[in-house]
């Protein structure tokens, strides 16, 4: 009998790299396929024209996959694992589930782009010991070389060509320090400091800053939550007070929000809430409101950004 001490750990985390869309359609639809047929879940998120092209492939068997649209699911990196994957595996936990993965594309900015590498990073540390096998395609021609590195960095199983590699550059725990950035805020940013008792006016002065810098109303609601979350937070876990700034960068309102308290636990905001639970629900539905958010945590504190769209 095997032990528990050496028993492989059942969640397998492979990065497909393809070149032009019958690479793509090659590696991904016979996975897809290889679960249907073993009566296993199997789920796509990817963006729409990759869903189009596992549709077409699949013909009726289209119909026994669940599609997700990642552009507008995982816009926000941070909420991929509890809404996207975590919601597919939680649903089926009673057997094998395999899904495909492609929250990196050639549209992500600069700006998303170290949130995505966390988030592959991270899944590694969400599934661990889960029957779940998550598939990641890397368009190899569009991405940057340095893109393709980091790939192989967070996945410690690779395919390309047709070949399947462990890859020896998988360092998880690297790529999760080098992307905790230090960030930056501009120097003309709205700033205001609070405490326990100033969390309304901290709120109110925030939504005054983000209405004058031209927020709809919408979405000024949603940047009140995204406040008293963070703001509460800091209160409860990061020391008793903290900082709140807001700016405008293009067409979003950023909500940065600073304290010194550390984040040690690297899933915070990133686990599904059971209905049951009572409270542990702020992150987490920051990271659901924001279109992204980026976060900070060291040694002299933590910083948690938030970006929503003006309009």
């Amino acid at each position: 009998m095997t032990s528990t001490a050496t028993r492989p750990d059942p969640f397998v985390h492979p990065a497909l790299f393809y070149r032009g869309d019958q690479d793509y359609v090659e590696g991904t639809v016979p996975f897809l396929l290889g679960g249907l047929e073993a009566a296993q879940p199997v789920a796509v998120a990817a963006p729409v024209r990759q869903l189009d092209l596992i549709r077409s492939a699949l013909g009726e068997s289209a119909a026994e996959v669940h599609f997700v649209d990642m552009t507008q699911a995982g816009r926000n990196p941070g909420r991929i694992i509890p809404a996207v994957l975590r919601a597919f595996a939680d649903r089926h936990s009673g057997s094998h589930v395999r899904i495909i993965g492609e929250p990196i594309w050639a549209g992500r900015t600069a700006v998303e782009y170290p949130a995505c590498v966390q988030h592959e990073a991270l899944i590694n540390v969400a599934f661990s010991g889960r029957d779940v096998t998550i598939l990641c395609p890397y368009d190899a021609e569009a991405l940057p070389a340095d893109v393709i590195d980091d790939a192989r960095a967070t996945h410690p199983v690779l395919i390309d060509g047709g070949e399947e590699q462990v890859s020896t550059a998988y360092a998880v725990d690297s790529v999760l320090a080098r992307f905790n950035e230090t960030l930056r805020h501009p120097p003309g940013a709205a700033t205001t400091a609070f405490d326990a008792e100033a969390l309304p006016v901290t709120r109110d002065f925030a939504l005054a800053e983000a209405r004058e810098l031209g927020m709809s109303a919408p979405k000024l609601q949603d940047l009140a939550l995204v406040v008293a979350e963070l703001t509460t937070n800091s209160v409860v876990h990061g020391g008793g007070s903290g900082t709140v700034r807001i700016w405008a960068e293009n067409d979003q309102i950023v909500c940065e929000v600073q304290d010194d308290g550390k984040l040690t636990d690297l899933l915070a905001g990133r686990r599904p809430a059971p209905p049951q639970q009572l409270g542990g629900r702020g992150l987490l539905l920051v990271h659901y409101l924001s279109d992204l958010v980026r976060v900070h945590s060291g040694a002299v504190g933590t910083t948690v950004r938030s970006y929503l769209p003006r309009a």
